[in-house]
C-alpha cells in the first residue's frame, strides 16, 4: 500500500483511539453502584476566581463502596469545594467537618439504573458517531487520492481497510456499552 494511504489510515486510527479514550472516560464518571474518583473529577472549583479542577486541590479517596472522602490541601478553600460540589448536582449532598467532606451516594433506585443505562446508551451513540464521522473524513481523503491519480484498486483496499478498522472501533464501543450496562443493573 502507499505509503500516502497509509498515513491517512493511521492517522484515523490515532482519531478513533482519542474518541474511544473519551468515551471510557465519559463511562468511568458514570457511578453504577460504588463510587470512584472520577465521579468529581470534572468538577471546577472557583478558587480565588480561578476554576480550578478539584483534583488540583484535594485528595480524592473512596472510603467505602458509597463514600468518597475529599481532602483540600487548603483549609482554606474547603467551602469553595463544597460549593461546587452542590452546585455539580451529584445527587448527595457532602457534608463537611471542617478538614475533609464526605459525599455518601445513596442507593441506586430501579429508575435511576434506567435512566443511568439510557445515558450510556446516549454516550455509546455519540461515539459510534464520532467514529464514523472520523471514518468519513478518511473515505473524503481517499477520494482526493483518487483524483490526484492513485490506483483505483489501492483506493478500494484502503477504503476496506477503513471500514474494518470502524467496525473494529465500534464493536469495542458495544462491548464496553454492555459491561457498563451490566454493571448498572447489578444491585
Amino acid at each position: 500500500m502507499e505509503p500516502a494511504l497509509k498515513q491517512i489510515i493511521e492517522e484515523g486510527k490515532k482519531q478513533m483511539n482519542k474518541s474511544l479514550a473519551h468515551f471510557e472516560k465519559e463511562l468511568v464518571a458514570i457511578r453504577a453502584g460504588k463510587v470512584s474518583p472520577a465521579l468529581v473529577e470534572g468538577i471546577k472549583v472557583d478558587y480565588y476566581g480561578v476554576p480550578t479542577p478539584i483534583q488540583q486541590l484535594a485528595n480524592i479517596t473512596v472510603l467505602d463502596v458509597r463514600t468518597l472522602s475529599i481532602q483540600p490541601f487548603d483549609p482554606q478553600s474547603i467551602a469553595a469545594i463544597e460549593k461546587a460540589i452542590m452546585e455539580a448536582n451529584l445527587g448527595a449532598t457532602p457534608q463537611n467537618d471542617g478538614k475533609t467532606i464526605r459525599i455518601t451516594m445513596p442507593q441506586l433506585t430501579e429508575e435511576r439504573r434506567k435512566q443511568l443505562v439510557k445515558k450510556t446508551k446516549m454516550l455509546g451513540e455519540e461515539a459510534r458517531i464520532a467514529i464514523r464521522n472520523i471514518r468519513r473524513e478518511m473515505n473524503e481523503k481517499l477520494k482526493k487520492l483518487k483524483k490526484e491519480g492513485f490506483a483505483e484498486d489501492e483506493i478500494r483496499i484502503a477504503e476496506q481497510e477503513v471500514q474494518k478498522i470502524t467496525n473494529q472501533f465500534i464493536q469495542k464501543i458495544d462491548q464496553l456499552l454492555q459491561a457498563k450496562e451490566k454493571e448498572i443493573m447489578t444491585v
